[in-house]
């Protein structure tokens, strides 16, 4: 299938997949390396930026090899002008590209090339396909241009250019994926490009996670989310008056071992997680404002006032009393620029029953946290307007139902009253949190309703057979064209 002959022997076929980011950052790329390793039986070289570590899948396949490039960072020049510095890094990571794919690695039967970013990576990929007499192949996760329109605007000359650009090398391409069927019609329409429509689907290390999975997580997981440096909340408190019992081995903020058995806490918290880059094109300000207006919107239908004794407060769930709406606690996953921004705001934020935690989990743990939560948030808006957030993806694989951002091909994914609901505002948001976890942990019958769809979505397919289905037989043309 994907053999070639070679010296009168049979050599396996090989490709390089071309990802210039963070590898352990870019999992459908990841995912796509082990499908061509595993179901197409080629050589993958992965050529890519260092940062974080791939999944343990990718690391320990033997038909998979790493090529790590340095990030090209000009912080010092772009204070002086922004411009001048996307140039001269534009130039140093095409000279970076072309000498890692014509030099550093063996000559590949064909490209597999994430985009975006579009520049110079689309360049540098045609010239070396050219130069080796190799196929390419791209992988549209959203369009470059309309990234850099959210911080330059759509109208700037520098957009224009770049749009320009990842149309003439975007139609070189021997062939094309993308990820919804809208960005197909967009490709079709308005590029002369024809794509495959390949979904993000999760792989098989995305599933419901077991009690005891939950309890070693927690365990693993306990002094990041009960003793962060500067916060005292709801969560912390807690936990640090918990410090001096006995059985604090056995038991988590969430769990409890008996013997060998393992149970989930009565009074435990709700456990809300999100996953994000920390780019401009998720405001998390939504998530803030939402988190705030459920604490207060709590507080006022239990009449308390605002001389409340938080101590006591904390005190009483402590000791096991209950309430009609839960704690929530907030996890939020991710890397990126606008972190420290948000972790500054979140820590002026007096609230009584809602607690955040950021921090980044190894490739094993996320999918393990996913399937421990009691709902997911997605604040994805898309710069494009016509790609699709994979963090929610990978959450329906995990059993988890979803709060997304409303917006114009949103419902390619999430089923509003199935297994995730839509909002477009704070508000919405905050009443969502309200109607779902009214009466948690056990009467709480639209959050277990949107649960049983998000795991009947999660069975419904997985990464491995609509890679199957929908890229292997285009993977097999470029090949069988190569070799004619």
């Amino acid at each position: 299938m994907a053999a070639a002959e070679e010296e009168g022997g049979r050599r396996r076929g090989r490709v390089a997949v071309v990802v210039l980011g963070d590898i352990g950052r870019s999992p459908r790329m990841q995912y796509h390396a082990l499908s061509l390793a595993r179901q197409a039986d080629l050589d993958v070289d992965i050529v890519a930026n260092g940062g974080s570590d791939p999944h343990m899948a990718v690391k320990s396949n033997p038909l998979i090899h790493l090529h790590e490039m340095k990030s090209v960072r000009l912080e010092g020049i772009s204070k002086i002008s922004g411009a001048l510095a996307l140039i001269l890094k534009a130039a140093i990571q095409f000279v970076i590209l072309v000498w890692f794919l014509c030099f550093k690695i063996p000559r590949p039967d064909f490209f597999f090339v994430q985009n975006p970013p579009s520049v110079p990576t689309l360049a540098a990929v045609k010239l070396c396909s050219w130069l080796r007499k190799s196929e390419f192949i791209i992988d549209w996760h959203n369009f470059g241009f309309s990234l850099l329109g959210l911080s330059l605007g759509r109208g700037h000359i520098i957009v224009k250019i770049y749009l320009w650009f990842e149309k003439f090398f975007g139609r070189m391409a021997n062939g094309s994926f993308c990820v919804t069927k809208a960005m197909q019609h967009e490709l079709a329409q308005n590029w002369g490009i024809n794509a495959t429509v390949l979904y993000d689907q999760p792989p098989e290390f995305f599933h419901p996670t077991s009690l005891k999975e939950k309890h070693e997580l927690f365990t693993r997981l306990e002094n990041d989310i009960c003793n962060p440096q500067e916060i005292r909340d709801c969560i912390s408190e807690q936990r640090g008056r918990d410090s001096g019992s006995s059985n604090q081995l056995h038991n988590t903020l969430f769990t409890a071992q008996s013997g060998d058995g393992f149970f989930m806490k009565s009074n435990r918290p709700a456990l809300v997680v999100s996953s994000t880059s920390w780019t401009p094109d998720e405001n998390f300000g939504i998530l803030l404002e939402a988190a705030v207006m459920y604490d207060r919107r709590v507080a006022k239908s239990l009449n308390e006032d605002d001389s409340i004794d938080e101590e006591k407060l904390w005190i009483d769930i402590n000791n096991g009393k209950q309430y009609c709406y839960p704690r929530l606690l907030f996890i939020i996953t991710g890397k990126g620029p606008e972190r420290r921004k948000y972790e500054e705001q979140i820590k002026k934020l007096k609230l009584r029953r809602v607690a955040f935690r950021t921090m980044w989990l190894s490739a094993e743990d996320y999918p393990l946290l996913l399937g421990s939560a009691d709902l997911g948030v997605s604040l994805h808006t898309s710069s494009s307007g016509l790609d699709l957030p994979m963090k929610v993806v990978d959450m329906f694989g995990c059993g988890l139902p979803v709060c997304a951002f409303s917006f114009s091909c949103i419902e390619e994914l999430v089923k509003v009253g199935k297994n995730g609901l839509l909002f477009s505002s704070p508000s919405e948001l905050a009443d969502e949190f309200l109607m779902l976890f009214k009466g948690f942990p056990e009467k709480c019958d639209a959050l277990k309703s949107l649960r049983d769809g998000a795991l009947a979505t999660s069975y419904s397919g997985r990464w491995s057979t609509e890679w199957e289905t929908h890229a292997l037989p285009l993977i097999n043309q470029v090949i069988s064209r190569k070799h004619q």
